[in-house]
C-alpha cells in the first residue's frame, strides 16, 4: 500500500454518518463513546440511534454540519462533528443541550426522570485557549466545585490539538482516526492501537475508500466545505475593504449591511450570514 495514497476522512461529515450513524455498528459507537467519555464499556448495554438518514438535498447543502442523537444506556447523547468554524459555537451547544434535556420529558412525569444528557463536539478548529485536546464542562458551585447535577455534561474535542498528545492512549487513538487523511495515518494507528474496535473502523475505511461512488460523494463534500471557508473569509475582507474605502467606521457598518441584504438576496439563512459577518 502506499503509505501517500489519499482515503476518504472520518471527519467528514457523509462518511463520519456512514459508520457512527448505522445500526449494524452499535459496537463501534459503544466502544467510541465509551473512551471518549472515559466511562466503563460494559456499563453501556444498548446504544439506540434516534436521527434520520441524509438525503440527496443534504449533500447539495453548501453550509452543513452533523448531528447524531444517541439513546445510549438511558444516557442521551448527541454527537456533533463540525469542520468549520462557526461563530457561538458555545452557545448553540448549550442551546442544544437544553433542547435535548427538557425535550426527555414528558407529561406527566417528575423532573427526577429526566435522562443524563450529553454533548460531544468534535471539532477541527481551536475553539479554546490552551494546550488540551479535550475540555468537559459541569455545572458547578464556584467556591466549593461542588457538582449541582450529573445530568450536564458538554464535550470538546479539539482536532488541531490531538497530533502529538500523550494524555489518554484510548481516547486519542479514536480521535486521530478521525483526523487520518492518507493510508500512511491508518497504518500507524493499526499498528499501535490494542482497541478491536478502532482497527474495524479502519477495515471500513479502506472498504469506503475504495469505492468510486464513495470517494466521488466524498470529494465534491469535501469541495463544498473549503468553498464554504473561502466564502467565510472573503466575504469578512470584502466587508472590511468597503468600510475602508468609504475611509469612516460607518462605512464599515454601511458596506457590512450591503453585504447581508447581497447575502439574503442569495437565499442564505441568518445562520449561514450570522457565521460570515459574526454579527451579534
Amino acid at each position: 500500500m502506499n503509505r501517500d495514497e489519499k482515503i476518504v476522512m472520518l471527519k467528514l461529515d457523509i462518511i463520519f454518518k456512514r459508520i457512527f450513524g448505522n445500526e449494524n455498528n452499535t459496537d463501534i459507537i459503544a466502544a467510541f463513546i465509551s473512551d471518549l467519555l472515559e466511562i466503563p464499556r460494559e456499563s453501556i448495554k444498548a446504544v439506540y440511534i434516534n436521527n434520520v438518514e441524509l438525503t440527496p438535498e443534504y449533500f447539495e447543502q453548501k453550509f452543513s454540519r452533523l448531528d447524531l442523537k444517541l439513546n445510549v444506556d438511558d444516557r442521551i447523547v448527541n454527537i456533533e462533528m463540525q469542520v468549520n468554524r462557526e461563530v457561538d459555537f458555545n452557545e448553540r451547544t448549550l442551546y442544544y443541550w437544553s433542547k435535548m434535556y427538557s425535550e426527555e420529558l414528558k407529561t406527566g412525569e417528575e423532573y427526577g426522570e429526566l435522562k443524563q444528557t450529553i454533548c460531544i463536539n468534535i471539532i477541527n478548529f481551536n475553539q479554546f485557549d490552551c494546550k488540551d485536546y479535550h475540555s468537559h464542562f459541569k455545572v458547578l458551585e464556584t467556591s466549593r466545585h461542588e457538582v449541582l447535577t450529573n445530568k450536564f455534561a458538554i464535550h470538546f474535542f479539539e482536532l488541531r490539538k490531538i497530533k502529538y498528545a500523550k494524555k489518554n492512549k484510548r481516547m486519542e487513538d479514536w480521535l486521530n482516526l478521525i483526523n487520518a487523511e492518507t493510508e500512511g495515518d491508518l497504518m500507524d494507528i493499526q499498528n499501535s492501537t490494542t482497541i478491536p474496535e478502532v482497527k474495524k473502523t479502519i477495515v471500513m475505511l479502506r472498504e469506503l475508500s475504495a469505492d468510486e461512488k464513495v470517494r466521488q460523494e466524498a470529494f465534491y463534500r469535501e469541495k463544498r466545505i473549503h468553498d464554504e471557508a473561502t466564502a467565510l473569509n472573503g466575504a469578512r475582507r470584502e466587508g472590511i475593504e468597503i468600510g475602508r474605502a468609504e475611509g469612516k467606521a460607518e462605512g464599515l457598518t454601511e458596506g457590512i449591511n450591503n453585504m447581508i441584504e447581497k447575502m439574503r438576496k442569495a437565499g442564505m439563512s441568518e445562520e449561514q450570514i450570522r457565521a460570515i459577518v459574526e454579527i451579534k
